[in-house]
């Protein structure tokens, strides 16, 4: 008899698939709807495997509620919507899907910046909406890239990658991180640097960690105010770690010059959240790991996590012991 998963949104083919050889399938038919709460409780209650995203809660209430549940398999590196230590105390493996997204997520981070430090977007706008109507000196005018001082804050892969892409723009680079990497140092020609030193130092900072509540608000007033007036701030890792409402207060006051963002602390955010109402923001829907070769790497990842447990082998990508 075969084991029974349920997956919280429709995936490609391909994926659902290489899932029906091993399992019997529950599957949320949406494709751009998440799973609602009612459904996800009912459809769990018997699977000993759930296929989810970042967008699915499954807290306390949805795994007491699946006494057969071994395993649950997040499509993303992030897994703050999984209760962890519910799981590891009913002895559930938990995985979720790091690696494969690294370039990807690294090509957006700095797209990101070149977009908010060039106003790509606002020009864009401008030029559409019949507004250029002769060239000016100082037209649109954005911020330097080429030979200025990146920050990064987290030098894991993600970090690393745009690390390396900014040596290509011939940018000083800095580095925060919890545990000092030496190693990386001299691979990457970055220095190290205090949190309080780089945030001062940087031209551009890039905020790379992982969400934790212990990073929570980790970039708040304090922090924006040490920032120079020209910087710049991206996050690409997750909403929650920037104070929201401190960053729109220093970017309203010109503490910093822009921000760009592919993450917020609410997600989906709504079209009157303040941030969208800003010229110097360039805001994105979390599509850090968004191309489609990278997508399918996810989800197939995330396939084979649960293949994996439910077969009774290792995980590939275990997120708790």
């Amino acid at each position: 008899m075969k084991s029974s998963i349920f997956i919280t949104r429709k995936l490609p083919d391909e994926i659902v698939k290489s899932l029906e050889q091993h399992f019997d399938i529950k599957m949320w038919e949406e494709e751009d709807t998440p799973v609602p709460r009612s459904v996800l409780l009912r459809e769990t209650k018997d699977v000993e495997g759930i296929y989810c995203l970042l967008t699915d809660t499954i807290d306390e209430e949805v795994i007491e509620g699946a006494p057969h549940l071994k395993v649950i398999s997040n499509m993303a590196v992030g897994f703050n919507n999984i209760d962890i230590g519910a799981a590891e105390q009913r002895g559930i493996v938990v995985t979720n899907t790091p690696g494969v997204l690294t370039e990807t997520t690294a090509d957006l981070t700095f797209t990101l910046l070149m977009s908010t430090a060039r106003r790509i977007v606002e020009a864009s706008d401008f030029l559409r909406n019949g507004n250029w109507d002769t060239w000016s000196p100082m037209l649109l005018t954005g911020q330097e890239i080429h030979g200025s001082t990146l920050g990064i804050i987290g030098l894991g892969r993600i970090g690393e990658a745009v690390a390396r892409r900014a040596r290509g723009f011939g940018m000083d680079l800095l580095y925060y991180n919890r545990s000092r990497k030496t190693e990386k140092e001299e691979e990457l020609g970055i220095q190290y640097r205090e949190l309080h030193e780089l945030l001062k130092e940087s031209d551009f900072v890039c905020v790379m960690i992982p969400y934790s509540p212990h990073v929570h608000h980790f970039i708040g007033k304090d922090e924006l105010a040490l920032m120079n007036k020209e910087a710049i701030l991206i996050n690409t890792s997750r909403g929650g770690i920037v104070d929201e409402e401190a960053l729109y207060e220093a970017l309203v006051n010109k503490q910093i010059w822009g921000a760009g963002l592919d993450v917020f602390e609410e997600e989906p955010v709504s079209a009157d959240h303040p941030l969208l109402s800003l010229p110097n923001v360039v805001t994105l829907p979390h599509i850090g790991s968004a191309s489609v070769k990278t997508r399918l790497q996810m989800a197939q990842l995330a396939a084979d996590n649960i293949i994996h447990v439910l077969n009774d082998k290792s995980p590939l990508t275990p997120v708790n012991s």
